[in-house]
């Protein structure tokens, strides 16, 4: 009886032990941006970012880069990149300090595209739920046509950054790839001025200091020319 009550003593002590040591620490993922200002990690744009006010993009051989505007003399409102024969137009927005604007955006983008009379399905994405849509356009023949736009949404802390990729990146994951890995290392500059949900935030053309005024959402046309371009090299 002795002995098995020592035995018994002997292996509660061991079971306890063994609780008592603590487990393997599971490896971390590895994070993906877009990134706030302040928390980028470092090595995440080896190329270095370009600066356009309220965005940072990474800087990628051959890309270009086109700053979006409502009309000839009104300030930048987008930053459209054109890279491997497709295009990203981002968006900066600033957000409330507790909610995203995401979900509520996409109902506003999914009632455009009805007035537009586009077709479009919701899809999971690489951040989440994406757009994908069909636009109806008119070629330089005067044929009807459409092309392919997808919208990805990422809310961050008092920001939203929204995403449009057309050409084949739009429908193609291999075409995609570059050019959702330069949105995943975008930085967002969101500056301390008090700013309504959806105002666009600032932005400028490379190498220019002074970021124009914020403008009010821009209807859905992403592609329209604009009068800056630089290439990266």
């Amino acid at each position: 009886m002795g002995l098995f009550s020592r035995r018994h003593r002997d292996d509660a002590e061991g079971e306890a032990d063994a609780q008592e040591e603590p487990a393997p620490e599971e490896p971390e993922e590895p994070g993906t941006g877009p990134w706030d200002v302040d928390a980028v990690p470092a090595g995440s744009a080896p190329g270095g970012r370009i600066d356009l006010g309220s965005l940072r993009v990474p800087a990628v051989d051959g890309m270009q880069i086109r700053m979006e505007r409502a009309g000839r003399d009104a300030e930048a409102s987008a930053a459209v990149l054109i890279l491997g024969g497709s295009t990203l137009e981002l968006r900066a927005f600033a957000a409330p300090r507790t909610a995203g604007i995401w979900e509520d955006l996409r109902a506003d983008i999914a009632a455009e595209l009805t007035r537009a009379k586009a077709t479009y399905e919701i899809v999971d994405g690489q951040w989440g739920t994406e757009i994908l849509a069909q636009v109806p356009v008119r070629t330089p023949e005067g044929r009807s046509a459409t092309v392919a736009a997808r919208f990805i949404g990422v809310d961050g802390p008092r920001w939203f950054l929204r995403g449009v990729l057309q050409g084949r990146a739009a429908s193609d994951a291999d075409a995609a790839r570059p050019l959702r890995e330069v949105f995943a290392n975008t930085v967002v500059v969101r500056d301390g001025a008090a700013r309504p949900p959806r105002e666009i935030l600032p932005l400028h053309a490379p190498g220019v200091t002074k970021a124009p005024a914020a403008e009010e959402l821009p209807g859905l046309d992403p592609l329209q020319p604009g009068p800056t371009i630089a290439e990266v090299r």
